[in-house]
Order: structure tokens, then sequence, then C-alpha cells
């Protein structure tokens, strides 16, 4: 049975200090990323844009306020097929190419994460999974290790960490001690055996992320969370826990689990 169109595509989900966490309602939990968008006082951030299937600013009514900077923490297709929808488009230099000229397997849409099961709801009548792609975005600002992303008000420090893709980028703001994390780090099971990803390169990012004096981590997918907790993932997946593996075998587990809880 076809799925139907849905009535809404995004929820928003305000966290404080300026910062909300914008989600996919029916892209699966085990596959979509946070959108973040973080108030500034002459610009706002959006920090990844998800799978682009709906326009994200005319459907979250406070993206309208004032004028946007998007950022692409890095190219995989979960996080950046909506960045096409903006005009000002940053994200590190080794990944540009990607994004310019994306296909499923560069932006590694064709791992087997993008089927039947990532959907509950059509974002449109006559979507098919089998022909979702990321358009065409090139980047209108480079950011690389210690830009500045000024918002008049804020300021985010840029860190290049690299291992779970060659371009992978965060954001600090020392002055809150907010971190942005992509896919660096976050409260799952960490991707490290894609095309481009290298292993102990990001243990070499992890350990720089152990010296920054964070507050909170809010990373590229599941719930935001403190310095502590950051500390105790690095340190399972040093000790050879919290991997993906086999895609399907993980997603099967996740939709086990899903379907317990509910």
């Amino acid at each position: 049975m076809a799925l139907e169109v849905a009535k809404d595509w995004y929820a928003v989900e305000t966290l404080g200090d300026g910062v909300s966490r914008i989600h996919e309602i029916h892209v699966a939990s085990w596959l979509r990323c946070n959108i973040w968008h973080v108030r500034g006082r002459d610009r706002d951030l959006i920090i990844d844009t998800g799978m682009g299937l709906r326009p994200l600013v005319e459907e979250v009514a406070r993206l309208g306020e004032r004028p946007i900077t998007a950022i692409m923490t890095h190219s995989h297709f979960d996080h950046s097929a909506g960045l096409h929808q903006f005009h000002d488009r940053c994200g590190h230099p080794v990944e540009a190419d990607i994004i310019a000229h994306p296909d499923a397997a560069n932006t590694v849409a064709d791992t087997g994460y993008v089927r039947a099961e990532t959907f509950t709801a059509q974002p449109y009548a006559g979507f098919s999974h089998e022909h979702f792609e990321v358009k065409p975005a090139p980047l209108t600002r480079l950011l690389d290790e210690g830009d500045v992303v000024d918002l008049g008000d804020r300021v985010f420090r840029v860190f290049h960490l690299p291992g779970h893709s060659p371009g992978s980028i965060a954001l600090y703001e020392e002055a809150t001690g907010l971190l942005f994390s992509g896919d660096v780090v976050y409260d799952g099971a960490l991707i490290d055996d894609l095309y481009h990803s290298q292993a102990e390169v990001l243990k070499a990012s992890h350990a720089r992320l152990r010296e920054l004096p964070v507050t909170a981590v809010h990373a590229g997918h599941f719930q935001s969370f403190g310095r502590e907790k950051m500390i105790e993932i690095i340190d399972d997946y040093l000790a050879g826990g919290r991997r993906v593996g086999d895609p399907d075998a993980w997603i099967a587990g996740e939709m086990d689990k899903e379907a317990s809880d509910g």
C-alpha cells in the first residue's frame, strides 16, 4: 500500500541558548539527521540540511526572520541534500567538489540506508526512495580549521575533524561551550567504514575533542549530551564499540528496537 503524503514534514524543538533542533518527522529515527538552527543578531545559522525533500525555509516559519548561512558539516546525503535551498552555502574545501557534483556514490546514498523503510510518509505525491538524489549545491564559502562564523553577537570557530569523512567539520562557540559536531561524535553507533572514512584519523579527531571544554554537544544524530557523555562515547569507540558494521543487520536491529519501544 502506498504511503500517504505527509501534511507536515518538519518538527522543531527549542533547546535554549538560541538553538533549535529541526528534524524530518517521516524519515526513520535511525537515519534522520539533526538540522540545527542557531539564532544570531544579524543572521542565523542552519547546520546541516537533511534530505531536502521539502522546502525548509518555507515550512519552518522562524527561518524567514533573518538572513541564513547554511553550513554542511560533511557531504553525506542525509546531511547535505537540502543545501541547494540556500543562497549562502558553506563547507570544507575537501568535499566542495562532491556537493557541486553529487551522485549516489560520492554522497553515500548508495550504501543501503535509503530504502522503503526509511520513510513513514511521502514528502510529495509520487515520491519513490529509488529516485532520491542530492541536488548540486556549489559552496559559496569554504570553511577550514580556525575560520570563524560571525552572527553579529555570536562567534563560532571551525574545527576540521576528519575521519568519518575527509572534510568533516564541527563548530564550537567558546563563550557558551556549545559544540555542533556533525557525525564526528554522536550518541549512537559511529560509521568509520565508508569509501572515504579513516578510522585512525577519526580517533585523532576524537582526541582533539577530549581537550575541548564543551558544555553541550549538539550532534548530527540523536539527542544532545554533555562533556562527560562525549568522553564516554569516545572511550567506547576507542575500545572497539559503537560500530555500525553491516548496514542491513544494523538497520534491522534498530527497527526491532523501535517496534519493541513502540
